[in-house]
């Protein structure tokens, strides 16, 4: 039997490498529309630094996830420990925000402090992000913070999205609220304190290994744009601009409102769905500045809503192959949507803002300090859960699951998922696909 996975991305390499130990499968095609496979579990190279689409980390809540992702990378694998800072108003704010309210302007600590320990939301159901903010932290904490960050990221009101991506977000004991207020150390939201990153070739080494993995059953196909996508007589057929394949079997990691589009007899109340799925697209820029400035610090978080990016990392914190003797190189992250003002600019304003930016932050200042940098877009990088996304992802995913066709993958199955939960989530399905053939 033959299976088709669509995407090479690391949801469909995953997909591959859990399926090629299936006996029965004599061949897996992964056909893939870009020139490379990797999607967005990839790095690039200027002047010998390697960055990220984003700064991807090695984490896992699952742990024999956590462990194949560090033993698959050898020795080319380091552990290091989170420093990420909320920079506000020029101070930086130990991350998560409510480890270091003392740093605050009295009247700030005091408003975010007071409306934590009266809060006269706790009580209440929530139905939103920002009514789970508000039952959570308090008025205080989310309006100084947690509302202007998440508007800025999202480009979306937090009110009209729902609660997947911040449920398991825990809310911080009062103790140690009270603690940071009174300027006693403490690390609050452990998730992610400790990660892994590759010591050398970014990110990109971990999906290479995935896809040094795979073996003899697997062929993949580039430069492959999908016209159509039929089944007849329980087969698949996939038309591309160059190729025509044919399989038993049908796995997509594509984005599913185009994968709606093209496949043929899809009913228009599901075509109808898939146009209201929305997301974000991304800019990210390397920039390589002169001297060492941000401190010993990973991530910075940035709410303030007239500075163009909403995080920047430092990349020298990863470790000696990420840095350049006297310098600082930046990865920068801007969102957007197609139609609005930042999809307008320019490679060159795009460049002006960030540096503005980095000069308000005194990451710089002046445009000379700017050794070089450089510019990517990516169509497809966040899923938004808007209030309906449950229920149009749900009834898209459903009419395709009883035409025996699995989704899977961040954009596949259209839920906010990393590399770990991506490759989680391959490993599961094919269990459950080996239990039925």
């Amino acid at each position: 039997m033959k299976a088709i996975i669509l995407g090479a991305g690391i949801s469909g390499v995953a997909l591959a490498h859990f399926l090629q130990k299936n006996k029965k499968i004599k061949e897996i095609m992964l056909i893939e529309k870009n020139s490379e496979p990797g999607g967005l579990l990839r790095s690039f190279t200027c002047k010998d630094i390697a960055y990220d689409v984003g700064p991807h980390i090695i984490f896992s809540k699952h742990k024999e996830i956590l462990k194949k992702n560090i033993d698959i990378l050898k020795e080319n694998v380091k552990t290091l420990k989170r420093s990420n800072k909320i920079i506000y108003k020029n101070k930086y704010i130990k991350y998560p925000f409510e480890n270091e309210l003392y740093k605050l302007p009295k009247q700030e600590l005091n408003y975010c402090l007071n409306t934590f320990l009266d809060n006269p939301f706790e009580n209440f159901q929530h139905s939103n992000m920002i009514q789970f903010f508000y039952k959570i932290f308090g008025e205080g904490i989310t309006r100084t913070y947690l509302e202007p960050y998440n508007r800025k990221i999202w480009k979306f009101d937090p009110s009209f999205m729902d609660t997947q991506m911040v449920e398991r977000i825990p809310k911080p004991p009062k103790n140690d609220i009270i603690k940071s207020a009174k300027g006693k150390k403490s690390e609050g939201y452990k998730h992610q304190l400790y990660f892994q990153y590759p010591k050398s070739k970014g990110i990109q080494a971990l999906f290479d290994a995935y896809y040094s993995s795979l073996n003899f059953k697997n062929k993949t196909y580039l430069n492959q744009k999908i016209k159509n996508i039929k089944k007849i007589n329980n087969k698949f057929s996939v038309i591309t601009n160059k190729n025509s394949f044919k399989g038993d079997f049908l796995f997509s990691t594509i984005p599913l409102n185009e994968f709606c589009n093209i496949f043929k007899k899809t009913p228009k109340k599901i075509l109808d769905r898939s146009k209201n799925l929305k997301y974000n697209s991304i800019i990210i820029s390397l920039i390589n500045v002169k001297g060492n400035v941000g401190g010993n610090n990973f991530a910075f978080m940035v709410p303030d809503k007239n500075i163009i990016f909403h995080r920047l990392s430092k990349l020298d914190f990863l470790g000696k192959n990420y840095s350049k003797k006297n310098t600082t190189s930046f990865l920068i992250e801007i969102t957007f949507r197609k139609g609005d003002e930042v999809s307008k600019l320019s490679n060159k304003q795009i460049l002006s803002k960030i540096f503005e930016g980095l000069k308000k932050l005194n990451f710089c200042s002046k445009k000379e300090d700017i050794n070089f940098s450089e510019i990517r877009k990516f169509k497809y990088a966040y899923v938004i859960y808007d209030l309906n996304h449950r229920k149009n992802v749900d009834e898209i995913l459903n009419f395709y699951k009883k035409k025996n066709i699995v989704h899977a993958g961040r954009c596949g199955s259209w839920e906010y998922l990393n590399s770990d939960q991506v490759i989680y989530q391959a490993e599961k399905i094919i269990k459950k696909f080996n239990e039925k053939y």
